[in-house]
């Protein structure tokens, strides 16, 4: 660990009125109790929205609902955004399956590699609401990092080197790796891998190929952070600058943002329900439950062009 977070960010509980809020991690992260999601009043559902911007990722137990709760729930946060990787549920388009089956091979899952989601969009989601189903009796866990409390933790000098710099994302490497390591099948990343025997890339992949240019330091729109805006997944080049001048910039941000230092850690249970803020945060998924069904469902909300 080369930096703690001790002074920089605090993750303590708010005083609410209407939800109970534990913490999870000094660096981000908080379960939030007393509340039925499917039966929110306008009081709980306004400290949910500062709680989930004061703790970045915010997590409810026992919270069974269908794809139509899940739905409306995700629009409480605003419209859906657009989804890469999946075409929704049969009658719910914007519920996403992320489901991996107990016999699939693939030595890949979705979400694994610290990421953002879908940055590669010209305006990338806001927020991610994932539920859970099945899990699988250990493993299958999720991480998250705080990329601005990553940022705040950089020297003013580096700060100032690195303001003004964009970052090129695409699609790019994580085809490329699918196409190595799944198994074309049914689910989200398996239907990816499907696409490697394609004579014909769509235009639909040639965009995400294509990808977008996003600030390295993004603001956020309503609390007015400075957060690290790059991952080790989809960035793939700073703008102006050559793949080997880039390179070093990015393995070390990169690394520098998932630190355990700035992270939280979630170990998953039936009926699970996980709201993060995808301005400024990473995540990654962990393919250590070979054998056992794992099956949650997505909303996303959408956001804006960063700035």
């Amino acid at each position: 660990m080369r930096l703690h977070p001790t002074g920089m960010f605090d993750n303590h509980a708010a005083a609410y009125r209407h939800i109970e809020t534990r913490p999870l991690a000094a660096a981000m992260g908080a379960e939030i109790r007393g509340v039925d999601l499917t039966n929110l009043t306008a009081e709980q559902a306004e400290e949910i929205k500062h709680a989930l911007f004061r703790h970045k990722m915010i997590y409810f137990r026992r919270q069974k609902m269908s794809h139509g709760q899940h739905e409306a729930l995700s629009l409480l946060f605003g419209p859906f955004a657009e989804d890469a990787y999946t075409q929704g549920v049969p009658g719910h388009r914007d519920v996403h399956p992320l489901i991996r089956e107990a016999d699939d091979p693939s030595k890949m899952v979705f979400g694994e590699g610290w990421h953002t989601d879908s940055p590669f969009l010209p305006a990338p989601p806001a927020i991610t609401l994932l539920r859970s189903v099945e899990v699988p009796p250990f493993g299958g866990d999720t991480i998250w990092a705080n990329s601005a409390l990553a940022y705040a933790a950089l020297s003013e000098t580096y700060k100032g080197m690195i303001q003004g710099l964009r970052v090129r994302f695409s699609i790019r490497d994580v085809l490329q790796a699918v196409y190595e390591s799944v198994e074309p099948s049914d689910s989200p990343i398996g239907r990816l891998a499907s696409t490697r025997e394609s004579t014909h890339v769509s235009e639909d992949l040639q965009r995400k190929i294509r990808g977008s240019t996003h600030p390295l330091v993004r603001t956020h729109p309503v609390t007015g952070e400075k957060a690290l805006y790059i991952d080790s997944s989809y960035a793939i080049g700073i703008e102006g600058m050559s793949t080997e001048e880039s390179a070093p910039l990015i393995r070390f941000l990169s690394d520098h943002v998932t630190q355990p230092a700035f992270t939280c850690r979630l170990r998953w249970e039936p009926d699970m329900l996980v709201i993060w803020d995808n301005r400024l945060c990473v995540h990654q998924a962990f393919n250590d439950y070979q054998g056992y069904r794992r099956e949650m469902y997505r909303t996303t909300v959408a956001g804006e062009r960063p700035t």
